[in-house]
Order: C-alpha cells, then sequence, then structure tokens
C-alpha cells in the first residue's frame, strides 16, 4: 500500500454490489478520481474504488486528501484488470 497527498478531481454516488464478507450480502462503492499534486492539469490521475463506510464520505473536487492507496490486478475472461483500492482517505485542512 502507499500513502499519497492528492487532489481530488470528482467522486460518484455510492451503490450497492455483492459481498461474501458483509452479513447483508452487500456493501456499499463507490468511485473517486484522485490527481497527484502539481502545478499542471496533467499530472497523474487514478480512478479509485472506496467501499463500505468510507463509500458514504462525501469529498468535493479541489479537496487536498492523503489517501492510502492498494494497487492489486485480478484476471476475468482471459483479460487483466488493474483495480486501486483507497482504503483510507483523509481530508486535509484548508
Amino acid at each position: 500500500m502507499q500513502e499519497r497527498i492528492l487532489r481530488v478531481v470528482r467522486q460518484g454516488e455510492a451503490f450497492p454490489v455483492p459481498s461474501q464478507k458483509a452479513e447483508s450480502g452487500q456493501i456499499q462503492k463507490c468511485n473517486i478520481v484522485l490527481q497527484e499534486m502539481g502545478g499542471s492539469k496533467f499530472e497523474n490521475e487514478f480512478v479509485c474504488s472506496m467501499l463500505g463506510n468510507l463509500a458514504g464520505c462525501r469529498f468535493y473536487e479541489g479537496d487536498v486528501v492523503v489517501a492510502t492507496l492498494r494497487f492489486s490486478t485480478h484476471e476475468y475472461q482471459g483479460q487483466v484488470f488493474q483495480e486501486i483500492l483507497c482504503t483510507d482517505l483523509v481530508k486535509l485542512k484548508n
């Protein structure tokens, strides 16, 4: 896992997804786009998933956050996909 200081580009709405770990069989998921700090709009961006209680938290465009990111890959139908899971996200004070 990596901790990074990033800027929020946008965040989607939370939605339920199936989960074998949750008692109800579902867990909330939300996608968020985070961008590395720098002086350009062309800095690296990451599309991350947030799960559970974190998915219910709202962050807004321009918020500066410290994010813990877990990078992984999985194979599905012969193709390999990269996933980025945001396991912790804390807004820095303005």
